[in-house]
């Protein structure tokens, strides 16, 4: 978390502007996407304070070192994300359904990719859940509501992780006169490694 007006998370990053480092953003007026500009300087206020929430795609790498399939990577699109049927917490105005990311693999693979993304508490960690996506109210995983559909092959099975998109889902109900977030799949990147990510802990500011 930033402190009030600073555009710069100086413990991830230094020689950076939240404003204009961002691939894509959704400007979102009383709950509504408004726009999806490539700049926000122009939107900047003194009193914005601007949270990093970790992304699963931080972990891909760490999937594929291990010889894990990613098939999002592998046919160059977007990762699925979904809401589900699970409840967030709410928190003042703030309320919503849980949005995950789905990876498709083998049960032998997802106990590998379980193992390998509990290291990543910052990040999403473990998998929510894995199987049947009707459990989690997910009817078509073809029809993905925020990215790209992919195809499960032959003795795999859906495995989802938690999605930082969760808070966008938030914002529709907290209805804020202004928010601003990235727009799914176009994340902030820093130059901190995942060896790096993974002995250390992240604090504020």
């Amino acid at each position: 978390m930033t402190q009030p007006g600073d555009q710069v998370p100086h413990r991830m990053a230094s020689d950076v502007d939240l404003r204009t480092d961002l691939p894509r953003y959704r400007v979102w007026q009383d709950g509504v996407v408004t726009d999806e500009p490539t700049d926000i300087s122009n939107l900047w206020r003194d009193d914005l304070v601007s949270f990093l929430i970790g992304c699963s795609f931080t972990f891909d790498s760490a999937l594929l070192q291990a010889g894990l399939p990613v098939r999002h990577v592998e046919v160059g699109c977007n990762v699925p994300m979904f809401r589900t049927n699970i409840d967030c917490i709410p928190s003042g105005p703030f309320r919503g359904p849980l949005v995950v990311s789905m990876r498709p693999f083998t049960a032998k693979e997802a106990a590998r990719a379980n193992e390998l993304t509990a290291g990543f508490s910052h990040f999403h960690g473990r998998p929510v859940h894995q199987g049947d996506p009707l459990a989690i109210g997910i009817s078509d995983l073809a029809q993905p509501d925020f990215g790209d559909a992919v195809t499960l092959l032959e003795g795999e099975m859906p495995v989802f992780w938690a999605c930082g998109v969760t808070p966008q889902c938030a914002l529709e109900s907290a209805r804020l006169p202004l928010a601003i977030t990235h727009a799914p799949g176009h994340m902030f990147v820093t130059d901190r490694s995942n060896a790096e990510i993974l002995q250390t802990t992240i604090p504020n500011g």
